[in-house]
């Protein structure tokens, strides 16, 4: 499919479906780059976005469904919860989704959108041309209202590919943001920042700091989904680029790294091993019990957070937190100065007000729904 190309849907979706295709920046050598320097470098890395072709997407939809993945689950309580606030603040006009996937995390935002009388347009996201088309058709079903325009593309690329348009939020859920490394979650936060316009909002999930044994748990389950997932990534590998990697040749790794707070996967060879790429025109070796790092997931407090929020230009309004302390969903503004101006202001404003927390923390009980509890306050 060639880039900008309109994906044929149903019949009477069509009025509501647009669908466009963006190639990474520099094409197909896009993975071929990432291998290179990757798996030449020590130690050997690849970017999870590799992980999520269609097997891939699947696999990661079933990951969400294992009882020890808790992340979804949590996520997911708490958006329902938050959604009818989190639309009363924003008022969008246009819904964005970075990453959007299946696009369960969607849909309490839309549903609490259609309660307030709003007809937002959904703007998704996504690597997966394959699920992005099933998710929206899906959608389209559910919401008879709901126009979409899909983009196919990298989150981390095609920002500027975002329609142009006021009252956008822009959500980031399943704690996407934490595969990133701290420089290009400044660099990822500084570019959408910038593709907003001031009092746009965003919407940020993030899974937070908690015990070594459900962080480990949630990501080696006993079904094997997540050993299945991290292995596909040589799949994609062997398609795309002609190598010959043995995947029985590898064993899935996952471990809390406590020191940089994050979740590190791997692929461990179990024996030495020489895997040609023959579009690469290279050869990779691996020693016995060397590691192949396939994705980190950072996890995260509300401080550390908030100052990434700051440092992008963002305003923390909202910190939706369940009472057990999970996940949590920032909801965000893009402030109207940049941040140095900002600065200068609280210095020359009264003390006091600069004494006052930034956004608002709301409790919301995982076994009293009903109950909410507003803990610090600072205004809409």
């Amino acid at each position: 499919m060639t880039t900008g190309e309109t994906i044929p849907v149903l019949a009477d979706a069509e009025a509501r479906l647009t669908i466009e295709v963006h190639e990474p920046e520099g094409g197909a050598s896009t993975l071929a780059r990432d291998a290179l320097a990757g798996l030449f470098a020590r130690p050997k890395t690849l970017p999870p976005k590799y992980f999520y072709d269609e097997r891939g997407s699947k696999l990661f939809a079933a990951i969400c469904d294992q009882p020890e993945y808790y992340l979804t689950r949590a996520e997911e309580t708490l958006l329902r919860r938050a959604a009818p606030e989190v639309i009363r603040i924003a008022q969008p006009t246009n819904l964005v989704e970075l990453g959007s996937g299946d696009a369960r995390k969607i849909r309490p935002l839309l549903t609490a959108a259609r309660h307030a009388g709003l007809r937002p347009r959904y703007v998704p996201l996504d690597v997966s041309e394959s699920t992005l088309r099933q998710s929206s058709l899906a959608l389209l079903d559910k919401f008879p209202w709901l126009r979409i325009h899909g983009i196919v593309g990298d989150y981390e690329q095609h920002l500027q590919r975002l329609p142009p348009g006021e009252g956008r939020l822009v959500a980031f859920l399943g704690s996407t943001i934490g595969n990133l490394d701290p420089r290009e979650t400044r660099r990822f936060l500084r570019r959408l920042a910038a593709r907003l316009c001031p009092g746009e909002h965003f919407l940020l999930g993030t899974d937070l700091v908690k015990s070594r044994r459900t962080l480990e748990a949630a990501y080696n389950d006993a079904a094997g989904i997540t050993a299945g997932f991290n292995l596909n990534v040589l799949y994609v590998l062997n398609r795309e680029l002609g190598a010959a990697f043995d995947p029985e040749a590898f064993e899935h790794v996952a471990y809390f790294n406590a020191r940089a707070s994050r979740i590190e996967m791997h692929l461990r060879a179990v024996r030495p091993l020489c895997v040609r790429m023959t579009r690469l025109r290279r050869t990779v070796r691996f020693k016995a019990g060397e590691m192949l790092r396939t994705e980190i997931s950072r996890k995260f407090t509300r401080s550390r957070v908030e100052r990434m929020l700051a440092a992008a230009g963002f305003d923390l309004v909202r910190w939706f937190v369940p009472r057990g302390g999970e996940f949590a969903l920032s909801l965000a503004r893009k402030a109207p100065f940049p941040r140095s101006r900002r600065i200068g202001l609280q210095s020359a404003g009264n003390s006091r007000q600069n004494e006052r927390p930034s956004g608002t923390t709301i409790f919301l009980g995982i076994r009293a729904p009903r109950k909410r509890v507003v803990v610090t306050s600072s205004g809409a």
